[in-house]
């Protein structure tokens, strides 16, 4: 017969700021404002769908950047892993995003383009989920 040994309650430390989920949602609300914005200002020179792939374009690399040093900086990377992960990324959210604003399109007929930033900025935190795993089980290993 086994018997566990009962060492008290647990003391409840907070919120790490170290664990690699506060950094990866503090980026996220970073990321997103930042694509929402570039989203917001190239809206009056080009249609949506360009206004989105830009927008993902120039806060992908930044943000993987991050990942890279702060989020997961205790865990080891391959190069070739990074990339991938980067173009996979860059390629999920254009696409993602592209499909959701012609289901918008669809549904609304003429949106603003400040509907058009909050449905993308929804989207991308749905998408934000399946990176972090991607990130956190694939791309950035412990060993």
């Amino acid at each position: 017969m086994t018997t566990a040994q009962w060492s008290g309650p647990r003391a409840d430390r907070g919120l790490d700021v170290t664990h690699p989920v506060v950094w990866y949602v503090v980026a996220g609300v970073v990321t997103t404002g930042l694509q929402e914005l570039v989203f917001l200002a190239a809206r009056p020179f080009v249609d949506s769908f360009a206004a989105n792939v830009l927008a993902i374009g120039l806060t992908t690399i930044a943000n993987t950047e991050f990942h890279r040093r702060v989020t997961f900086a205790h865990m080891k990377a391959s190069v070739a892993k990074l990339h991938l992960q980067s173009a996979g990324t860059f390629a999920f959210y254009a696409s993602y995003g592209s499909l959701v604003l012609v289901l918008l399109h669809w549904l609304v007929g003429s949106p603003s383009a400040t509907l058009e930033a909050v449905v993308l900025a929804a989207t991308s935190a749905v998408g934000g989920i399946l990176r972090f795993i991607v990130l956190r089980w694939w791309v950035f290993t412990t060993g």
